[in-house]
């Protein structure tokens, strides 16, 4: 999955892609590269970042989505608010990604209206306050206990379990502790019954334990990607799709060798 951010403060790559021509000129650059999604967000999440208003996000999504309907490539769209997803689901996305996990009033129903997939993450507290002090007992059962009671709301709302994925959430309200746990125990989520996603791409906590910068993190993201593909996340989003993608492919060779051989 590659990430298109069309905004001016994502903590990767905020300003580099933030209008319109720059978003769609980066979302080709990385189909060309090999992506087999594409995830366009009009709002930063980052921590500390501040929330923008409905119609500015929707001026920064709806044209990435118009240029790109025709590409034949499925179409994300990164957003917790209920009425920017129904508009880019009547604007021909296919995946709603939501940080909120359809927890906005009225998004459940926006969602299950459609046919879209929708990605279920896990965060403590809101981009403004998840990295403050972010506390849990056992994290790794507490995000998982989440989820699954995302996955069973959604399905209350009449939201087919095969349009589900879920995301733990790698630093949305986790320490470095929080988030290692995480990663090392992702194989756990693939009792939920759903496809895992895994966003690791650049993130303060491989920053934190190599002492890179964001722009320097590449070969820490690959290395995380490697580990999270082969713990079982089905889906990987990034922004440097073409090293991930050539990562990936030692990844499945090898699984491919040890289902062959069972």
């Amino acid at each position: 999955m590659g990430i298109v951010n069309v905004t001016p403060d994502s903590f990767a790559d905020g300003g580099r892609h933030a209008s319109a021509a720059g978003g769609i000129a980066h979302a080709f650059r990385l189909l060309e590269e090999g992506a087999d999604i594409l995830d366009v967000g009009g709002e930063s999440s980052r921590p500390g970042a501040q929330p923008v208003g409905i119609d500015e996000e929707l001026q920064r999504v709806l044209p990435i989505i118009e240029a790109l309907r025709g590409s034949n490539v499925p179409l994300s769209v990164d957003t917790c608010k209920t009425e920017v997803m129904r508009a880019a689901i009547d604007a021909g996305a296919d995946m709603i990604n939501d940080i909120n996990a359809l927890q906005d009033e009225g998004a459940l129903e926006a969602v299950a209206g459609s046919n879209v997939a929708i990605c279920l993450m896990h965060r403590q507290g809101t981009p403004q306050t998840m990295q403050l002090a972010p506390g849990y007992t056992d994290v790794v059962a507490e995000v998982m206990a989440f989820l699954k009671a995302r996955i069973s709301a959604a399905q209350a709302a009449g939201i087919g379990r095969e349009r589900l994925v879920v995301d733990p959430g790698f630093g949305f309200g986790k320490s470095l502790e929080h988030n290692v746990m995480l990663l090392r125990q992702l194989d756990r989520f693939q009792v939920l019954g759903v496809p895992l996603l895994a966003g690791l791409s650049r993130k303060s906590m491989l920053g934190q334990i190599t002492g890179l910068d964001v722009d320097a993190r590449l070969i820490p993201s690959i290395a995380a990607a490697v580990i999270a593909a082969m713990k079982g996340a089905r889906i990987i989003r990034v922004h440097d799709v073409k090293a991930t993608r050539e990562a990936l492919q030692i990844v499945n060779a090898i699984e491919g060798c040890e289902e062959n051989n069972d």
